[in-house]
């Protein structure tokens, strides 16, 4: 073991330094290998429009009276509350299938998965009855957390390490793509130019636009080199490094340095078959496996519990408030501030690559903190007096904590936890990230709305309060990822203290 964990010291800072020293330090990030990896990847981002597109849809097509007839539906009655939970039940579901990612390969689950949705779009367009249009989107949410799992997990793995946060974390931006063109088909296309039942239809029919692209260029996609070295098809792992991260240049030493790692790091124990998927005891058998099961569950629990979805609660009352009672100026600020956050997370996605994912998160929670403390105040400023600057000062402090937050969050929330994941458990730890993240929404779509309304403006609070402590918990305990190999990652977290080892190397 000893004798082990020398060599993987040199290896540890073997790619930095053939980066930074050798043969002119790193690969192009621009040669012909990188830019063919890039296109592939914006394939695979598509992946994260779904979710996107679903919540924000969902919301529109709830609002247009010929919906509500067709089903015999009111707004908030129980079985629209099931319309809407549905989705949720389907993902904590479908988290328990994700060793399919493992046993099949990354590639299919994707491409086959996206069929999926496909069909689950046709069959919510054209359902008769509620019931079969529940059932109907319960298939689309399954295959598409699949879809969702399996897209992260490639990125991660076949993203060059040093790029890897820019290249990776740019997928989940695209949630946001999903989210705003959602009401834009729904409310400026559908709403004002279709009539009839055809309103609500068309833009249950579109939820297939992306995932039918994924299918249609999937074929395409590489392999895992990960999962073809754990499936014995060491060739074909190589020419992937070769081909994408040495820009074709077989004698480059990114490449036997990478090989070496993944095959040293595989030796210890593989990915696991679907027969061994459900023990879990491999999560919590090593003091290393349960550090990093730590930061996957933390990370899923923060990255859907930091106010960011109860941030705008108060956004419709305030911008009427202030003179805009207009539904379309509505729809089109919600719009605008999913653009900025857009703006903000594709941002991030590349300097996580700069200043590293500690410090990112550390000042998001900061930021977020201060922006909550002065909604909560202006809030309750608004509430008491029903003051038109306070409430224009929440509004726009609404839209700081947006972009704060999706500068640093939104490009992680999937890809931190992949990486800080071994090889051997990667898909088995993201089922675990995938129902925490699942039971983090669900306390804050049944709770929240509850919390608001008892206490108010007090519920900001208590989110200014919690941001603090996530910023403590990441300061103390998340490690850094920039910058290295996942293979190199289990060196840090075998050390005694892996936050400091992973800071320390870093300023190494």
């Amino acid at each position: 073991m000893e004798e082990k964990r020398q060599s993987g010291d040199s290896l540890g800072t073997g790619v930095a330094e053939i980066h930074e020293n050798e043969r002119g330090g790193a690969p192009n990030p621009l040669g012909r290998g990188h830019l063919q990896l890039y296109a592939l990847c914006a394939l695979v981002y598509l992946c994260s429009t779904m979710n996107g597109y679903d919540g924000s849809l969902m919301g529109s097509i709830n609002s247009l009276p010929e919906y509500l007839n067709y089903y015999h539906q009111e707004q908030a009655s129980a079985s629209t509350g099931l319309v809407f939970s549905i989705f949720q039940i389907a993902q904590m579901i479908a988290s328990l299938f994700v060793w399919i990612c493992d046993w099949r390969g990354r590639k299919p689950c994707i491409v086959f998965s996206c069929v999926g949705v496909c069909a689950g779009a046709v069959f919510t367009a054209l359902a008769p009855t509620l019931p079969a249009f529940i059932g109907a989107r319960f298939m689309l949410s399954f295959f598409s957390t699949i879809a969702c799992v399996a897209a992260p997990l490639l990125l991660v793995e076949i993203a060059p390490p040093l790029y890897r946060g820019t290249v990776a974390g740019t997928y989940n931006t695209l949630y946001y793509m999903g989210y705003v063109s959602a009401p834009i088909s729904t409310i400026y296309g559908c709403n004002l130019h279709v009539t009839g039942n055809l309103k609500w239809r068309l833009p249950l029919w579109l939820q297939m636009l992306c995932p039918g692209i994924v299918v249609l260029g999937g074929w395409f996609l590489p392999e895992s080199p990960r999962w073809l070295v754990a499936k014995g098809r060491i060739d074909e792992a190589k020419a992937f490094i070769v081909k994408y991260h040495a820009n074709g240049d077989v004698g480059h030493p990114i490449v036997d340095i990478e090989m070496r790692e993944i095959q040293d790091s595989l030796e210890e124990g593989g990915i696991r078959s679907a027969r061994d998927y459900f023990d879990l005891r491999t999560l919590v058998k090593k003091r290393s496996s349960r550090y990093r099961l730590m930061l996957v569950v933390a990370m899923a629990w923060f990255g859907q519990f930091s106010g960011n979805n109860i941030a705008s609660y108060y956004l419709p009352l305030l911008v009427k408030n202030v003179g805009i009672t207009n539904t379309n100026t509505v729809l089109l600020l919600n719009a605008i501030y999913a653009v900025t956050g857009w703006i903000s997370a594709t941002a991030g996605a590349h300097f996580h690559d700069v200043w590293g994912r500690r410090k990112m998160l550390l000042g998001s929670c900061i930021g977020m903190a201060i922006s909550l403390a002065i909604v909560a105040s202006t809030a309750a400023e608004y509430v008491h007096s029903g003051s038109v600057p306070s409430s224009s000062a929440s509004i726009a402090f609404i839209y700081i904590f947006g972009v704060v937050f999706a500068f640093s969050y939104t490009p992680m929330q999937p890809i931190y936890p992949a990486e800080v994941l071994s090889n051997n458990v990667r898909a088995n730890g993201m089922m675990i990230f995938q129902i925490t993240a699942g039971c983090s929404s669900f306390v804050n779509t049944f709770a929240a709305p509850v919390a608001l309304q008892n206490i108010g403006y007090w519920f900001y609070v208590f989110f200014v309060l919690w941001d603090l402590f996530e910023a403590a918990f990441i300061y103390l305990f998340f490690v850094e990822t920039k910058g290295r190999t996942l293979e190199e990652l289990d060196e840090v977290f075998e050390a005694k203290n892996p936050r400091k080892a992973s800071t320390r190397k870093l300023a190494a």
